[in-house]
Parts: C-alpha cells; structure tokens; sequence
C-alpha cells in the first residue's frame, strides 16, 4: 500500500499554525508563571550538525554511507529544521521538522552484482524529510518536568546512487550507471521528555522515543542544555542520535543521523 506522502509545504503550513495560533495567546511571562490555564508556545528554529552512517541499498546495490558533519556541510544543498511545542494544563503538544539535501557524496564501500570493484567510485544523493507530531500528558510537574507522549512520525526519502567510472564498463543492474528510488512511512513511538533546573536561568532537557511501523525500529535521544537568558528568548545545545531501520522489497535504509543541535527557543 502506497503512504500518502505530506507536501513539503504542508509541514511549513503547520509550524506557520503554530506561530499563528501563539500570536493569539496572551503571553504565559505577561501572567503568573505557575498559571495553569495558560498556552505556553515556544518556536525554536535550530541548526543539526549531523552526520550519517549505515547502509542504504536498491536493486541489488548496497553502499556504506558514513558522512561527517564536515563532509556533510560541504555537500549540504539546502536544510530546514524548525522544533515548537505548545503546553497548557498539563497537556503538551509539539511538532519537529527536519529537512535536508545530500548532494554527491562518495559512498565508502558499496556492493553488487559486480562485487567489490575498485574500477568505479559510487555517489550517493540524500533528499530526507522528518516531519513529527507528538501530544501526550505532563505526569511529574513540580521543580523537575516529566512528559508522556505519543509520537506519529513521517519520513520522505529520495535516494539515488550513480557510477563515477574510473576504469571499465561497469554497469549496475538494469544495465544503466544511476539508480533512484523514492519511498516514504510512518512510524508510531512512544516518548518520555524531561527538564530539569541546576541554576538559575540554567536546565538540563532530554527526550528519548522508540517505536515501529514503517521501519523495523526506530528510537532517538536527545541530551541537552537550555539557558533562559530573557523572558522570550532561550539558547539551546544538545547532542541528537535518530536511528532508523526501513526495508521495504529490495530497499533498505538502515542508518544513524548524530550530531549537536544549536537553536534558539522564542515564547509567545
């Protein structure tokens, strides 16, 4: 069954929602802070200083990726990662989005039905796009935060894989020296996201999820710091680890995204 794949637009119509609807909330600093009935909205756009590093394979050709955040700026066409959630009585919703554009990276190893070939270098373009909603239940709320969440998780992925020859006629399986495929899924997961305060102004984040559908297994980790330096704006450093395991027919996308993540949070 085909996975009806959500426009590009359609997840920047939805954070474009979510700055609307929080340009209607009376700010939750305008009022007592420990107000329940009280929107809190925060945008936090943010850069992923990530690498990749698994396994992609189609038709019979499977190719090492392991990229470096170096490598990955250098091939980097275009990027968009935007995270923002919206609490209130202790039910928290959010949504985070990533989208990215890998041009031209040489993949590692790759294999197929000419073996291991030293006679001919593999590239590897990388179009993905995550899109994810999650809502759930704020379950410890005093000086720690603690959240329950249900997560819905949408991945879009174009691949294509092309020979650079060096030496030699080699040919991939359909008899050409280029191979593209484009396949999209849902993941469900479960996630539990905590802070906690260490100083004033100062709070340790983090966020783990685990789940299935689409994918085999899916988890992902974040680890961070959150400094509140004005009542809009916040700085944020973490670290990021997305895992994911998709095989569908003679595809496979078995590959890791790590790296930091700098944003900067603004509450409405």
């Amino acid at each position: 069954m085909k996975v009806t794949k959500p426009p590009f637009f359609a997840t920047m119509l939805t954070a474009f929602l979510f700055v609307a609807v929080a340009g209607h909330v009376q700010p939750a600093f305008a009022q007592d802070e420990n107000a329940e009935d009280v929107w809190q909205v925060e945008i936090t756009p943010y850069l992923f200083g990530a690498g990749l590093k698994g396994t992609v394979g189609f038709k019979g050709v499977v190719a090492d990726i392991d990229v470096g955040v170096d490598e990955l700026l250098d091939n980097l066409n275009k990027a968009f990662m935007l995270f923002a959630t919206a609490e209130r009585n202790n039910w928290v919703f959010a949504l985070d989005t990533m989208y990215f554009n890998l041009e031209n990276e040489q993949t590692r190893t790759w294999q197929g039905p000419l073996g291991n070939t030293s006679t001919a270098e593999l590239k590897a373009d990388v179009e993905e796009q995550i899109f994810a909603l999650a809502a759930g239940r704020r379950i410890v709320d005093d000086r720690s935060k603690v959240d329950v969440l249900a997560v819905a998780r949408y991945t879009g992925l174009e691949t294509s894989l092309g020979l650079k020859l060096t030496t030699g006629p080699p040919l991939l399986p359909d008899g050409s020296r280029s191979i593209n495929v484009k396949e999209s899924w849902w993941d469900a997961a479960i996630a539990v996201k905590g802070k906690l305060p260490i100083a004033q102004k100062w709070d340790l984040t983090g966020y783990a999820d685990v789940g299935a559908g689409g994918s085999d297994l899916t988890y992902q980790v974040m680890l961070g710091v959150n400094w509140q330096f004005s009542r809009v704006f916040s700085a944020k450093l973490g670290y990021r680890y997305l895992y994911q395991d998709y095989r569908k027919d003679d595809f496979i996308w078995d590959m890791a995204s790590s790296g930091v993540i700098l944003g900067l949070g603004i509450r409405f």
